[in-house]
C-alpha cells in the first residue's frame, strides 16, 4: 500500500502562499482553519496529504487553493512575458495574489515570447516540467502563423526535410510538419523548442511572421471558451494528454 504523505499545517499554508507560520498559529487559534467542518485548534498538527484536502480544508472561509503538484494552461495574450526579468506585464500578473507566494513557485513550461499568444503551460511541479521540455520526450507544438508575404511553396518541403539551419545554431532542425491554411497563413507543427524557432524558420524561407499563436502542446488544445488571460487548472487526463500528442 501506497503511504499518504504528510505535513504540518502551518508549514503547508505558509507555503502556499497563505501567510507566514506565526500568522498560521494565529488563524487557527481564533478558529479561522476548519477540517471537515471542525476548527483545527493546532496549527502544528499534522495533516495527510489527501486530493479531496482541497474540499476538506476550509482557510478563513475559502477552500483550500490547489495542493502542492498541480499545472495550469493559460490563454497567454499578447503583450505578456513569460519572464520576471522583463518590463510590463508578465504572465505571473495574471496568478492570483497568494499563487505568486508560493514555494516551490509556479513557474512556465518552456516560454512564448512576448508577441506570440495562446497555449502556455504553468506548473509547481519541477518533475513535470522537465518531463514535458525533454527533448527525448519530444513532445510537439503546433502554432499558427500568419505572414507579410503569400507563401512560396516550398516551405514545406524545406521544414519537413530536417536538413535546415537556422542562423546561429549548429545543428539542422528536426523535421516539421506544416499546413497551409491560405495564401499567408499557415499552421506549424514543430518538435523542439528553439529560441523563436517558428519566426525564425519562416525567415529563414524568405518571409516574415507578423502574428503567432500557439495552439496546441502535445495532444493538449487550447479550449475554444479559454479567453486570453483566462486560466485553467488541468486535471489527470489533460495532462496525459499531453504527452500523447
Amino acid at each position: 500500500m501506497t503511504k499518504v504523505p504528510t505535513a504540518r499545517l502551518d508549514k503547508l499554508l505558509s507555503n502556499m502562499g497563505y501567510a507566514s507560520r506565526r500568522e498560521i498559529q494565529m488563524l487557527a487559534k481564533q478558529g479561522h482553519i476548519r477540517l471537515d467542518g471542525a476548527p483545527v485548534a493546532r496549527a502544528d498538527e499534522r495533516i495527510a496529504l489527501m486530493p479531496d484536502l482541497e474540499r476538506r480544508l476550509v482557510v478563513d472561509g475559502e477552500a483550500l487553493d490547489p495542493l502542492p503538484g498541480f499545472a495550469l494552461m493559460v490563454n497567454k495574450p499578447l503583450g505578456v512575458t513569460c519572464s520576471h526579468k522583463e518590463a510590463g506585464p508578465l504572465v505571473y500578473d495574471l496568478l492570483p495574489t497568494r499563487w505568486r507566494r508560493r514555494d516551490p513557485a509556479i513557474s512556465t513550461v518552456g516560454r512564448l515570447d512576448k508577441e506570440t499568444s495562446g497555449l502556455l503551460l504553468m506548473t509547481d511541479d519541477g518533475g513535470l516540467l522537465h518531463r514535458i521540455i525533454s527533448p527525448s520526450r519530444h513532445v510537439p507544438k503546433r502554432y499558427r502563423a500568419r505572414l507579410a508575404r503569400p507563401l512560396g511553396g516550398e516551405e514545406g518541403t524545406l521544414f519537413a526535410s530536417g536538413t535546415l539551419m537556422l542562423e546561429g545554431d549548429d545543428k539542422p532542425l528536426k523535421p516539421a510538419e506544416l499546413e497551409v491554411v491560405g495564401p499567408q497563413e499557415a499552421v506549424l507543427t514543430v518538435h523542439e523548442g528553439r529560441y523563436h524557432q517558428v519566426r525564425r524558420m519562416f525567415a529563414a524561407a524568405g518571409n516574415h511572421v507578423e502574428a503567432l499563436h500557439r495552439e496546441q502542446v502535445g495532444g493538449l488544445a487550447l479550449p475554444a471558451d479559454l479567453e486570453p488571460g483566462a486560466i485553467r487548472r488541468l486535471g489527470e487526463a489533460e495532462i496525459a494528454a499531453i504527452f500523447a500528442g
